[in-house]
């Protein structure tokens, strides 16, 4: 981990917790290891390490993404069963069925990576690439030939469709308690998107969102470049209930199952399968989970934290003798904590090193509201956090 994944994790955190008590939620450990290839061996052991030194713990065993590519081709076959305008068809997400011949939801794509770099733009900031459609118009124009091109086993990756420009559904909406109001043109900001790629691997797209359903996470906490992402999940969790791939779990189109007459929210892990207990009840939807998109943190030079600045990897931080309180203090900081008798402008007041239970007590998304704007790391931030006389902020 580095101290950006740092101020995410903190962030979920004080987010689960934060409340009267009675109201509490939980913290789910999710290691997204789903592209195998790319994994790095023990890295899961390292993450929870550090978490256990960070004081951040979680509730239950980690669910390890390489552990359910099952569900997830179960995922991708209840997709393909469906069109575009089932999705978009108040009646068939209620019902769970598909009611028309419309365009498939999923379709295959034969674009090469050269085709795609050719025909695609990054897109300001969060590097979200929007597809040319150039396999969209084949299939629409040339069924037989896509056909026959499967037939031939030529490679391909499979796309899942959005709303054509200007129909119903093509405008994805959704508050955040950052950012405040959300609105995605799917056409003209997001596009088709791959969620299983050539070689078999399921995007992150797709992964996340099933497993978000089926886990009954209903509180988003992330990075804002991920704001566009959000809105394709939307997409995509929506079109997972309307293909009945929800229902099979149990999941209603509000979160909710039924069960012996009753119904009751989402939790745990899915329903039939190894749900855990509901009895509290009443919260927020894991069909329409809330979110919060946090502000990014860059390096002193502006420039976006990332993994190969290893300088600010935990591991290297604890050899060099920074404490948790220290680390935690500075990401709470960042996230607009201010101990009541420390409040200051965000520009001048000092971090204090403290505990993320210590940060709960003074947490509140409000204070990010406030200013939204990203952060820059100090150069030599680890200096700069102080510590109270009495060790505590509470």
């Amino acid at each position: 981990m580095h101290i950006g994944n740092v101020y995410a994790m903190l962030g979920a955190w004080l987010s689960a917790h934060a409340g009267d008590g009675s109201e509490s939620g939980k913290v789910l450990l999710r290691i997204e290891d789903v592209d195998e290839p790319r994994s790095v061996k023990d890295a899961d052991k390292w993450i929870m390490d550090d978490l256990h030194w960070l004081g951040l713990d979680w509730d239950g065993e980690p669910v390890y993404q390489s552990q359910r590519t099952e569900i997830y081709e179960e995922a991708l076959q209840a997709l393909k069963s469906v069109g575009v305008e089932d999705v978009t068809s108040a009646d068939a997400v209620s019902k769970g069925s598909s009611t028309s011949a419309d365009f498939p939801l999923v379709y295959p794509c034969f674009c090469s990576r050269a085709d795609l770099r050719a025909a695609t733009a990054p897109q300001e900031g969060d590097r979200f690439l929007i597809y040319s459609g150039t396999c969209r118009r084949l299939l629409a124009e040339c069924p037989n030939e896509v056909r026959s091109r499967l037939e031939e086993g030529r490679r391909h990756s499979w796309r899942i469709a959005v709303p054509e420009e200007g129909s119903q559904g093509s405008i994805v909406t959704f508050d955040d308690r950052v950012f405040g109001h959300q609105r995605f043109d799917l056409p003209l900001q997001v596009g088709d998107t791959v969620i299983r790629r050539s070689d078999g691997i399921f995007s992150y797209q797709l992964a996340v969102v099933v497993d978000d359903l089926l886990m009954g996470v209903n509180d988003i906490v992330r990075g804002r470049d991920l704001l566009r992402s959000s809105a394709l999940q939307v997409w995509i969790r929506r079109a997972l209930i309307a293909s009945g791939f929800a229902a099979e779990y149990g999941i209603g189109i509000d979160g909710t199952i039924a069960e012996n007459g009753k119904t009751r929210t989402v939790r745990g892990e899915n329903a039939g399968r190894g749900f855990g207990d509901s009895s509290d009840g009443g919260a927020a939807s894991a069909v329409n989970p809330a979110h919060a998109h946090l502000p990014l943190i860059d390096d002193p030079s502006g420039i976006r934290l990332a993994k190969r600045k290893h300088s600010l990897d935990i591991g290297a931080l604890r050899a060099n003798g920074v404490k948790p309180e220290q680390v935690i203090g500075y990401c709470a900081w960042l996230l607009g904590v201010r101990p009541p008798d420390r409040v200051h402008d965000l520009d001048t007041s000092a971090p204090i090193a403290m505990s993320a239970r210590e940060a709960l007590h003074c947490f509140t998304f409000d204070d990010i509201r406030a200013d939204n704007s990203d952060r820059i790391l100090a150069p030599n931030w680890t200096d700069e956090v102080d510590r109270p006389e009495n060790g505590s902020v509470a």
